[in-house]
């Protein structure tokens, strides 16, 4: 059960870079507008499943803080900016890449003296990280690339927070509560919500119900048949499936430079990640 609720978990990540690329590159909705619906679909989506679950209780419990919301809100809405501007492949490693990279980071940080391993791991992947952003004729955006590690060093952020969480998935709810109310301002913009056809807002609600509260729900199922070297491993799967998911539906082509990158990154995450001890 576990081994098919994590390929569960894990097709659904890979399927909010899809969503996201397919309703932002077509234009069908403006990012703001999407962040938007994704957070308060992904919200109303936990909190139902909480409730269903647990009862009242769970309202009174208050779960999640604010600044993990400010942190899962600067995620999303850095995530959304970058896609009008990276294929989801490309998106999706940047991502990975990113939010990897400041968990291991944190470790080291917290450690003080990194391990071989580690460090070799570290510089492979950032040499292949700079060979894959460097510009040149198949290089990403570089804008839509820096939003990306933007997403992903507020995702990193986030998730240092929730470690040793009582209720992951009831804070993961609360934070996501949090962060559909921090979108109210963003209605007030004078640009929100041009544009939005009922392709974008189902392909946003999507992320957020399916892809995003779903998701996160199997996943918090599967983690304890896991060990958290298991769990932090199995991710780089997220950006192969991305990728995959983008050259048969969004007929994205993937170029020999992101194939390259894409190995070299992940294998030296891999290699940073398995060396770790627990921090």
């Amino acid at each position: 059960m576990t081994i098919l609720l994590t390929v569960l978990a894990m097709i659904a990540f890979a399927a909010n870079s899809l969503l996201a690329r397919s309703a932002l590159d077509g234009g069908a909705i403006d990012a703001v507008a999407y962040t938007a619906i994704r957070l308060c679909s992904g919200a109303a989506a936990l909190l139902l499943l909480i409730s269903w679950q647990r009862g009242r209780s769970i309202f009174r419990a208050r779960p999640g803080n604010w600044p993990s919301a400010v942190a899962l809100f600067a995620y999303a809405l850095a995530f959304s900016l970058a896609y009008l501007r990276l294929g989801a492949a490309v998106g999706a490693l940047v991502l990975f890449a990113s939010v990897q990279g400041t968990m291991i980071f944190w470790g080291i940080i917290r450690r003080t003296r990194p391990t071989l391993r580690e460090l070799a791991g570290l510089v492979i992947a950032f040499v292949a990280f700079l060979y894959l952003v460097l510009p040149g004729l198949n290089a990403p955006d570089a804008i839509g690339s820096v939003l990306m590690v933007v997403s992903g060093i507020a995702w990193g952020i986030y998730s240092l927070r929730g470690r040793g969480s009582a209720s992951p998935l009831g804070d993961t709810a609360g934070n996501f509560l949090r962060a559909a109310l921090i979108c109210i301002p963003l209605a007030l913009l004078p640009t929100f919500g041009a544009g939005v056809t009922a392709r974008g807002v189902y392909l946003a609600a999507a992320s957020g119900v399916v892809a995003s509260g779903l998701g996160y729900a199997i996943w918090y199922r599967a983690l304890p048949g896991l060990t958290p070297t298991q769990a932090a491993v199995v991710q780089l799967t997220v950006p192969v499936i991305a990728a995959a998911g983008a050259t048969v539906f969004l007929s994205e082509v993937l170029s020999a430079r992101l194939v390259l990158a894409s190995i070299c990154i992940l294998s030296g995450v891999a290699l940073a990640i398995t060396s770790r001890r627990p921090v």
